[in-house]
């Protein structure tokens, strides 16, 4: 077994001290929280991204992603953090983390492509005593399977010249509790010394990190991570559905389940998954799976139910409109919310999307609004958020909630509109501080 070199040796304590050299590639929504906290505790960070213009945008100090305002990005800027096109940067690294986007494709496949791009560009630069952490979140064995060739085609061995790890993101855009700073950190580095360097790494900027014995572990553990989230998901969709057809309201049948103390954990149903990581990543552990004659049942099943809710949605929507004997074709139908989470704009896989898809192919008149979302295009259209007027909404043959603002104002809604289809449940306390009105309500 060969000795760890004198540059790795010191890594560790280069990385907690006062001001090591941090790389960051990719400044997307996990990027650029990720080079602002490590700002924040002292480091050099240079921001590396393909997007010459979304750097400039950043060297100015205008954010573009809604968890760091521009106050935040300028203190990252006074601390040191520069964006840039030029990976030559790798070079002057103590570490380098890759946060780049891992999309799939059509055929639910794996897009690693944006992986590879990036392990090729920081293995170019790569040198002798550096850290290498992949957080984009991926298939189990990515890390070793990829970047370590990589670097070893560079003539550097992992665990004697360079460490290398995986440490799966884990951010919630829009939530105000938890950030990258009290979110625990899982770690698995390829050897010991490797998880070494990258605890030391992450406690910089964050309170709590977990070590796990492996890259391929902390690969997998995302993916259980959210693999959980969009089975319950799915479980209380297809609930949801079980009720429709008995006749019974779930969201009551939720919430008297939710008064047991113990064995119960409630979810709530939806039009369907949305954001980047639960409708995308168990398909990584799906696929994976594949290669080893295994079938992920659960996930596939999970996956046929939550791409039917955007379907349901309109089913419902067809009924209300039956019942007021209007049809969907020429009917004027007002979405509230296409972000695919309240009080954030990221519209990445929203069920918002594929509601209007369906009614504009039904020839339905639709139009929305949503105070994050200025403007949309799908399949050609082009919309724009209409304001939301005591006119907009009784001019509407439907209303459809599709994503629950913070700052709608649902007793005004109840009020102004025909009908609803509430997907959300967010009309409760308005449909019971007026039970009168409670009758324009649907929920799915």
């Amino acid at each position: 077994m060969s000795t760890a070199s004198a540059e790795l040796l010191s890594l560790p304590a280069r990385l907690a001290g006062p001001r090591p050299t941090i790389v960051v590639v990719g400044l997307g929504y996990v990027g650029l929280p990720l080079c602002v906290e490590l700002a924040e505790s002292g480091a050099e960070v240079l921001g590396l991204d393909v997007h010459a213009g979304l750097c400039a945008q950043l060297n100015e100090g205008r954010s573009h992603v809604g968890d760091i305002s521009d106050a935040q990005l300028a203190r990252a800027r006074e601390a040191g953090f520069v964006a840039g096109i030029d990976a030559r940067v790798v070079a002057r690294a103590d570490a380098v983390v890759i946060c780049v986007p891992t999309p799939l494709r059509k055929t639910k496949d794996p897009d690693i492509s944006y992986i590879v791009a990036a392990g090729q560009a920081v293995s170019a630069h790569a040198r002798k005593g550096q850290l290498f952490v992949l957080e984009s979140t991926t298939y189990p064995g990515t890390t070793e399977e990829l970047l370590v060739p990589m670097l070893e085609e560079r003539g550097l061995t992992v665990g004697v010249d360079v460490a290398v790890a995986f440490s799966p993101e884990r951010v919630d855009p829009g939530n105000p509790k938890y950030g990258i700073r009290n979110t625990p950190k899982v770690v698995g580095g390829c050897s010991p010394l490797c998880g070494n360097a990258a605890e030391a790494l992450y406690r910089r900027c964050c309170d709590h990190v977990h070590r796990v014995s492996t890259p391929a572990t902390a690969e997998t553990v995302k993916l259980l991570e959210n693999t959980f989230r969009m089975v319950n998901i799915a479980l209380v969709n297809e609930f949801a559905l079980i009720c429709r057809q008995l006749g019974l309201d779930v969201w009551e049948v939720i919430e008297a389940a939710s008064t047991k103390p113990f064995g119960f954990m409630p979810f709530k149903p939806g039009p369907g998954l949305g954001g980047h990581c639960i409708p995308i990543d168990p398909h990584y552990l799906a696929w994976k799976l594949r290669a080893h004659n295994f079938t992920a049942r659960f996930v596939e099943l999970a996956d046929a139910i939550n791409s039917k809710m955007p379907d349901h949605v309109v089913e419902v929507l067809t009924d209300v409109l039956n019942d007021a004997e209007r049809a969907v074709k020429g009917s004027r139908v007002l979405i509230l919310g296409v972000a695919y989470k309240p009080d954030i704009s990221d519209m990445r896989e929203s069920p918002a999307l594929e509601v209007i898809t369906h009614l504009a192919r039904k020839q339905a008149n639709v139009s929305y609004h949503d105070p994050f979302v200025a403007r949309l295009a799908i399949e050609e259209r082009q919309y724009q958020s209409v304001a939301l007027t005591a006119a907009t909404l009784s001019e509407a043959d439907a209303v459809v909630v599709i994503t629950d603002h913070r700052s709608f104002d649902w007793d005004f809604v109840l009020k102004h509109s025909r009908w609803i289809v509430d997907a959300r449940n967010a009309t409760v306390k308005a449909r019971a501080a007026a039970p009168e009105l409670a009758k324009k309500v649907r929920t799915i």
